[in-house]
């Protein structure tokens, strides 16, 4: 069964503006242009870490460009103002969140980071998303930096116009690109390394946490 292929919603969990289009952002552009309802929820826009030469809030800014490149709905952009690195504090609380996406959104495929991602924020996302969502398909998205160990084990085939977008989505968030990972070689680097563990072109690679059929 292709997940792709169903009608119902679709969740993007993102911890921190950015990481939805780091992690999944060809397969978002990819799902939107087959006309699937994408919902996407940040938690944090970093304002404590974001470079003293930008404005406090510049990620609100930025993730509303970034989400409209790839095809997401000004409505279906969901955030949330929790401080980086706090999410263990407000664990009971964010999954109260989560628990209201869910009764109201009612997504059929869930995008979240890896439970083996050893950022704080990513963990308690992952951690608390699975409780919500236990019952929806969970894809686990790469994040090479943070992940310890990652399972190869869902692929999803992305056109060069899916991988152009992610760029184009990623290049929106210009207080983020002093960051190793934030360039286009890497991120091309990395589709075509998926792409060849697959014989395609380019891919993004998933954790099948959950499959509901």
């Amino acid at each position: 069964m292709n997940l792709l292929a169903d009608t119902s919603p679709v969740l993007i969990l993102a911890p921190h503006t950015d990481d939805g289009e780091f992690g999944c952002g060809g397969t978002i552009h990819k799902l939107c242009e087959q006309g699937r309802e994408v919902y996407y929820a940040a938690f944090s826009a970093c304002k404590q870490s974001v470079q003293p030469q930008f404005a406090p809030d510049v990620l609100i800014t930025e993730v509303k460009e970034a989400t409209s490149i790839l095809g997401i709905k000004p409505q279906n952009l969901i955030l949330f103002d929790y401080d980086v690195r706090t999410f263990s504090f407000h664990r009971q609380e964010i999954l109260e969140k989560l628990i209201e996406l869910r009764e109201q959104i009612k997504p059929g495929l869930v995008f979240m980071p890896s439970l083996n991602d050893i950022h704080q924020d990513h963990k308690t996302i992952a951690e608390e998303g699975l409780r919500a969502f236990k019952f929806s398909s969970i894809l686990c998205y790469e994040m090479p930096w943070n992940n310890l160990q990652f399972n190869t084990s869902g692929f999803v085939k992305l056109s060069e116009t899916n991988l152009q977008k992610k760029v184009d989505a990623l290049k929106a968030y210009k207080s983020q690109a002093h960051r190793s990972y934030a360039t286009e070689e890497f991120v091309r680097s990395l589709a075509l390394t998926r792409g060849v563990q697959i014989q395609s072109g380019f891919a993004e690679t998933f954790e099948v946490l959950r499959f509901v059929g």
